[in-house]
């Protein structure tokens, strides 16, 4: 939606030759072997998808637009009266499951990633065996190279153990930058430290789709506790969590390129278009995607 953004970030310009964010996350799995990309999108969205995304990427990869839509719940069930919010990043995946046949990524339109975690996920996805289930990925990024020069950030702070899977996901809100390493307000005014190498979850996950079923078991059960609340959500780290918990899926943390960017507030535009110029600068990327 981009309300602190003031717009729709995911069509904003932010390369050289007019590039989305998103163009440089379909360029660069196009490049580490990926085939497919699906879009999950408004419905009142279609029409500029049609016109403004669909396009960009005929002949080079095929691109289908999915709908995430608020009346779209199992077993009958219907929104309560005056909402108008989505029901979070489980439905949105969800809302995928018609196009999704094989192993395949999540992640955010609007955060830019880096080809490294395209090419650790597609190595990771080439080790499973085709019958792999539950074996699920997860790229992993430094704390220190997700913070804001602008504010405070929310995270999750991840724990895992000695072969890097993924034992816990913390969400931990109001970390600010303090040089190399960070610090939050925690519990009883004190305050947490942090050294800024911890490994964070920025969505992007690698899964195969053994995972629906499991979405939409957990998606009736919190429609039966929630459904009836006007900005309930039910989030994708929250179903990984749950999934770890009950011991149905494990989660292999691999690592992510050393840079990310995200663009949440006005003022990140600047800092991302900058960051763009300087990796097309070093030859990372073309000065235009797709010419």
């Amino acid at each position: 939606m981009g309300s602190r953004y003031g717009g729709l970030k995911q069509l904003e310009p932010f390369g050289p030759g007019g590039e989305t964010i998103m163009d440089y996350s379909v360029f660069d799995a196009l490049r580490c072997g990926f085939g497919k990309v699906v879009f999950v999108i408004r419905r009142d969205f279609a029409d500029r998808f049609e016109r403004e995304v669909a396009p960009r990427f005929k002949g080079r990869i095929p691109a289908i637009a999915v709908f995430q839509d608020l009346a779209d719940l199992p077993q009958g069930r219907k929104p309560p009266e005056g909402r108008s919010k989505p029901w979070g990043t489980v439905q949105a995946v969800l809302a995928a499951r018609q196009a999704c046949d094989g192993p395949f990524v999540m992640i955010n339109a609007d955060d830019f990633y880096g080809w490294a975690s395209y090419q650790a996920m597609a190595r990771y996805f080439q080790s499973l065996p085709e019958d792999a289930q539950g074996r699920y990925s997860m790229a992993g990024y430094t704390l220190r190279s997700t913070l804001s020069e602008h504010g405070t950030v929310t995270r999750g702070i991840c724990r895992c153990d000695a072969q890097s899977r993924l034992l816990q996901v913390d969400e931990t809100r109001g970390i600010a930058r303090n040089g190399q390493a960070a610090h939050a307000p925690g519990p009883d005014g004190t305050v947490i430290d942090f050294s800024g190498d911890e490994p964070v979850s920025m969505n992007f996950f690698g899964f195969t789709p053994d995972l629906f079923g499991h979405l939409e078991d957990q998606f009736i059960s919190f429609l039966g506790l929630r459904g009836g609340e006007q900005d309930s959500e039910l989030l994708i780290p929250q179903a990984v969590d749950t999934l770890l918990k009950q011991d149905k899926a494990s989660v292999q943390v691999l690592k992510g390129s050393p840079y990310w960017f995200g663009v949440t507030n006005p003022e990140d535009k600047r800092v991302v278009v900058n960051n763009i110029l300087d990796l097309v600068r070093k030859g990372e990327y073309p000065e235009k995607l797709f010419v």
